[in-house]
């Protein structure tokens, strides 16, 4: 079952969620010498970030930070999830950590390059250290959205990654696949605000996956998800 903690502002929550993942990755660089960190992108998580790549007390340089998915947009775009972590994670001490991105070049994700990028993140050491997934206030959770075309497989395919595109998800997509994301130490879900408290709550009532695709990690007991939100 997903256990949740609760804080009563943002600045607690990114407090707490940075002491857990800076735990995990101490953890990975203790036992295999390296660590590894995948996260999600959207506004929610730049506050963590920031507050992850002040810490100093870890050798960044062992960790390596990939992307849960990405809009299928070249880096300099503000809707790029790397962007965001580039700004945000990727500085301070933080600066040295390796950073595998998913976007693969040209206009759209077609086989060839989710090919490509597929052979680079196989690459990656797994499992990870940690996994931080958001949602959104239509119940998906990486780019595993509502009428994606490919969320079948998204859910249960050996990816790593894949192309995903849906009615309400904007650009094209690429994400890692369930199976891959579940492959970790920890798991995460972080949200903030009424309104994703009252998604939560309905994606934790009855319904289907197909409807509220973060149904699937919820449900899931491979990796009991740890629900971090504040107001």
């Amino acid at each position: 079952m997903p256990q949740r903690h609760d804080f009563a502002s943002k600045a607690e929550l990114a407090e707490a969620l940075a002491g857990a993942v800076i735990r995990d990755l101490k953890h990975g660089i203790d036992t295999r010498g390296i660590a590894s960190l995948c996260v999600s992108g959207g506004s929610t998580p730049k506050l963590l970030f920031q507050t992850l790549a002040g810490y100093d007390g870890l050798d960044w340089s062992r960790v390596t930070v990939t992307l849960v998915d990405e809009r299928w947009v070249d880096a300099s775009s503000d809707r790029s999830n790397a962007k965001l972590v580039g700004d945000n994670l990727l500085q301070d001490h933080a600066a040295i950590a390796s950073f595998v991105p998913l976007y693969g070049g040209g206009s759209e994700p077609d086989m060839a390059r989710i090919a490509s990028l597929n052979n680079a993140l196989i690459r990656l050491p797994q499992p990870f250290d940690a996994v931080i997934l958001g949602m959104g206030n239509d119940g998906h959770t990486a780019s595993f959205f509502p009428g994606g075309d490919t969320l079948d497989e998204a859910l249960t395919g050996e990816g790593p990654a894949l192309a995903i595109n849906a009615p309400d998800a904007g650009e094209p997509r690429v994400t890692w696949t369930l199976p891959r994301l579940l492959d970790t130490q920890s798991l995460y879900l972080h949200i903030e605000g009424a309104e994703k408290a009252e998604t939560l709550s309905r994606a934790l009532g009855e319904g289907t996956v197909k409807d509220m695709p973060v149904r699937a990690v919820l449900r899931q007991t491979s990796k009991p998800v740890q629900i971090y939100w504040c107001p």
